[in-house]
């Protein structure tokens, strides 16, 4: 009987933590410019990028600092919508040589991409007078540009384009693989060649074909609007916007990303024939994993902005989900992945914003941008956060801790109760259990516990349970 109690509340607690999350947006900061990038620079700061060609500081009281972190109005274009200055990149060494990467549309109409420096004498000032052009290119129409721009783990700078505009890609420029629009390029920016401010990687996929030009990493894309990269284990999440009917979802594995994959735009939108002239056998295309219809699909839709797969500390029941937008619906989604069936099963909660962009904080916490208010919001799980206990009067520190935790009782110490202390991963599992003792703080060795999330439960003789998350470092 008590075996079957305990298996249970395993159970019981695994589903609390699989199930009970509950998407909601905190207010961070206002007062932005149609905001459409957010990055961090390896500290506690958010840099959003305004689309009309300035970057700002966010504090994280939420202030913004008065003077602007690159101002470059004057060499980005200010009329279209699709438009101006669009990605920002932080060089993974950014804290020792102050470089970054900006993608913008510049007063002809053409896509730079560009590196910068920091100044030297003051860090939340970059020098708008150091632009060295890394690569650029001619858009054909005002539409589609892409823009996102981001470092993998392997410190190459990949770069999203989109198909050069217009309607239906009339030129067929996303499967040209002598144009660098539709694409993902993939450049070393750590050493130049003799005739470019960049060389090319020797792992690219392309290297060495006369048919494809070397830079692309991947292409047959629309408008990828926003990319990411995850974290823990490198893969790569891309959303590309449809035609007139579906918006994808991509996702591609470390073990994939070296192989030059075709998106399949303008041959497939989705998984749907769009226009199959010229094009090749559809096992040679790849497919998205997800996405959604324009219509028939819950509220109407139309443009997909790409986010993170949520690998932060606060809010455990997110682990592992990946996080999207759409621009017209104002819903904010996510995938969630089922080991047993191999899927993905989506979400879609309804909001009122623009999404145009997520972010990513230095701890992995994410947060979303609406150009329409200029405001950023800060995605929270109100089901279980950081400080989110049952009875607020026990305290558990530290909290990540390294090899030792504290539990306060205080209001409920008492010495005559005893009570149980538990600890379980994110899976259910118990992995520790400690008696309590007749201290009001009770120390915990936790220098066994592998690196992670888990939850501590404590349960009373009055049955009242006390339920902390607890990270280990």
């Amino acid at each position: 009987m008590k075996s079957l109690i305990a298996l249970f509340f395993i159970t019981f607690l695994f589903i609390q933590l699989s199930h009970s999350q509950s998407l909601e947006l905190e207010f961070y900061a206002n007062n932005l410019n149609k905001p459409v990038s957010i990055k961090h620079a390896g500290d506690d700061k958010l840099y959003v990028v305004e689309q009309s060609g300035y970057i700002k500081i966010v504090n994280t009281d939420g202030s913004i600092e008065s003077t602007a972190f690159l101002d470059i109005d004057n060499i980005v274009i200010n009329t279209g919508s699709e438009r101006g200055l669009l990605g920002l990149a932080f060089h993974p060494n950014y804290s020792t040589n102050g470089y970054f990467f900006v993608n913008y549309i510049n007063n002809s109409g053409n896509t730079v991409i560009s590196r910068f420096s920091r100044q030297a004498s003051n860090p939340l000032l970059a020098d708008a007078s150091s632009e060295l052009v890394i690569i650029d290119f001619i858009q054909p129409y005002s539409n589609h540009n892409g823009g996102d721009l981001a470092f993998g783990s392997d410190g190459y700078l990949y770069i999203a384009t989109g198909d050069g505009g217009s309607g239906g890609d009339p030129d067929n420029y996303s499967q040209n693989t002598l144009s660098l629009l539709g694409k993902i390029l993939r450049l070393n920016i750590d050493s130049p060649s003799g005739t470019e401010n960049y060389s090319i990687p020797a792992d690219n996929p392309f290297l060495g074909d006369t048919n494809i030009r070397e830079e692309i990493w991947a292409y047959g894309l629309r408008n990828p609007w926003r990319f990411s990269f995850d974290r823990l284990n490198g893969d790569v999440w891309i959303a590309d916007v449809g035609q007139n009917a579906y918006e994808e979802i991509n996702h591609v594995t470390a073990l994939e990303a070296s192989t030059g994959l075709n998106y399949g735009w303008r041959c497939y939108e989705g998984n749907l024939t769009y226009n199959t002239n010229g094009c090749s056998t559809p096992s040679s295309y790849t497919y998205p994993i997800e996405g959604y219809n324009h219509f028939g699909d819950g509220e109407s839709k139309c443009s997909i902005t790409g986010g993170y797969r949520y690998r932060g500390t606060e809010f455990p029941n997110f682990n592992g989900y990946y996080f999207f937008a759409d621009y017209c619906s104002q819903e904010i989604g996510y995938l969630v992945y089922n080991d047993t069936t191999d899927t993905w099963t989506k979400t879609l909660q309804d909001f009122n914003g623009n999404w145009s962009s997520f972010g990513e904080d230095v701890n992995g916490e994410l947060y979303v941008s609406d150009p329409t208010s200029g405001s950023i919001y800060k995605i929270t799980d109100t089901s279980l956060g950081m400080h989110d206990n049952l009875i607020s009067e026990i305290s558990v520190y530290p909290n990540p801790t390294e090899n030792k935790l504290s539990i306060n009782f205080g209001l409920n110490y008492n010495s005559e109760l005893s009570a149980k202390i538990s600890i379980f991963d994110l899976q259910g599992k118990q992995i520790k259990t400690i008696q309590r003792n007749t201290e009001m703080i009770q120390n915990i060795s936790t220098s066994e516990l592998s690196n992670g999330i888990y939850i501590l439960k404590v349960v009373g003789d009055n049955n009242k349970q006390f339920i902390h998350k607890l990270v280990k470092h």
